[in-house]
This record gives C-alpha cells, structure tokens and sequence, in this order.
C-alpha cells in the first residue's frame, strides 16, 4: 500500500507548509460527493492519529485515514502548471469512472 508524490508536488507541499508555518505533512482523503461517489480532500496534518497511515517522498509527508487507503492506494500525486494554471493532478489507479465535470470519481 502506498501513496506518493511526484517530486513537483512535494517541493509545492513543503512550499506552503513552510509558508504556513506549521504542519507535519498534507491530508488526503475521499468524501461522498458528485454524480460518480467520490471527490478528493486535501488539508493539512497537523496531528497524527493511531487510524492514520503516513507515506513519505522527497522528505514530506502525506497522511491518509485507514479508512480511505481502499480507494487512495497507488495513488500519484503530481503537481503541475500548465500556462496560467496550476494544480494538484492526482493520477488514481483505483478509479473506474469519472463524471463528466471532472469533480467525482468512482472506485
């Protein structure tokens, strides 16, 4: 089981951490949401708890509730800037279907 980060996304993660000032690493987890089930969340960990499981690439950590490891492993996170516009682009081998805005996926 693994989650990782391209090294684009980490140096961008550690960016706004240290911008932030505080914060042991990204969140990522899953919520009911959209037309196909689920939508990504991201926020900051500050705080670890025994149901948590921590991944970590080019030194910064990512945290996933055990809960969501079923719908999150293998999971790549990159970020990347295309022209004006730059995001988070998660690269998910687990989804099976997307809607057709982009927002909700399905595992």
């Amino acid at each position: 089981m693994a989650v990782v980060l391209t090294e684009s996304a980490a140096k961008q993660i550690q960016k706004q951490i240290d911008k932030r000032g505080q914060g042991l690493g990204l969140k990522l987890g899953v919520k009911t949401s959209g037309c196909s089930g689920f939508a990504y969340t991201i926020e900051y960990a500050d705080e670890l708890s025994a149901e948590d499981s921590v991944f970590e690439t080019f030194g910064v950590k990512v945290v996933v509730a055990n809960e969501h490891i079923a719908a999150l492993d293998g999971l790549v996170l990159d970020y990347a800037k295309e022209g004006i516009n730059e995001a988070f682009k998660f690269n998910n081998p687990n989804v099976k279907g997307t809607c057709g805005c982009g927002e909700s996926f399905s595992v």
